[in-house]
């Protein structure tokens, strides 16, 4: 039988997440381990300040009061005797696209996934809650069923994203594109007259090219994107070392 942990960032009362359960509960047993409250835009943080509890709501249903990194740290090292044969986080109420991945909880979970070599998958809706689910579910099943029959590419994790279209117009593979939100962070007075300040909303900036998940989910398709762990921007290597030699500061600096 199939193993699959299931998590989230926001939260374990999370109707995306009972929708996740329900779509790929048919393919083997599930374990959720999720946070006790909403963790948006909590990125791939760790808890390392205090110590975390971790609740059993049910059999197979734990909340963890932290992140969704940490429910997928204490799952995979207190909770699964082996390794689950998929990692699904999700589904997310809001898309993650372009550079909403760096902020995501969503995304972050499937990320920590994908350092334990678990095969892990993000998934996404766009939309106002509340969100119809349903056409979600065949879909996530059959992602899951490939993703646990050929795997993934090492060190790589699917994120999907849903548009809140009545209809998809179909799936496409993409790249990360850019979404970059201006005027993100709002300046309001309190009545005494302090200012304080919010952070988020603003209009975003975007990267239109049509082969993006930024360009396609607007457009009314499924996106999927094969996101990797190496951050490095190869090209930039030999641009560090031959084009401002850097590897020769110290030795200028020694010679001087």
């Amino acid at each position: 039988m199939h193993t699959i942990l299931l998590t989230n960032d926001d939260g374990i009362h999370s109707p995306g997440l009972k929708a996740l359960k329900e779509s790929l509960s048919a393919l083997g047993k599930i374990v959720i381990v999720a946070p006790d409250r909403d963790n948006s835009a909590i990125a791939h943080a760790l808890t390392m300040q205090r110590p975390l509890r971790l609740t059993e709501l049910d059999e197979d249903v734990y909340t963890l009061d932290g992140t969704p990194t940490d429910c997928v740290a204490i799952a995979l090292g207190k909770i699964f005797e082996r390794a689950p044969d998929l990692l699904v986080s999700g589904i997310n109420s809001g898309p993650n696209i372009g550079d909403d991945i760096t902020y995501s909880g969503t995304v972050s979970a499937a990320i920590e996934g994908t350092m334990y070599a678990v095969p892990s998958m993000a998934v996404s809706m766009a939309g106002e809650p509340p969100l119809d689910y349903g056409k979600a579910e065949l879909l996530i099943r059959q992602l899951a069923q490939r993703v646990i029959a050929h795997g993934l590419p090492a060190s790589t994790l699917m994120n999907v994203n849903i548009p809140a279209a009545s209809e998809l117009r179909g799936v496409k593979i993409t790249r990360q594109g850019r979404r970059i939100w201006k005027q993100a962070v709002q300046e309001v007075a309190d009545p005494r007259g302090r200012i304080h300040y919010w952070i988020g909303g603003g209009t975003p900036l975007l990267d239109s090219g049509k082969d993006t998940d930024v360009w396609a989910l607007g457009e009314g398709f499924v996106t999927i994107s094969p996101i990797h762990l190496d951050l490095t921007n190869h090209e930039g290597i030999s641009y560090f070392r031959d084009d401002l030699q850097l590897e020769k500061l110290l030795g200028e600096a020694e010679s001087s």
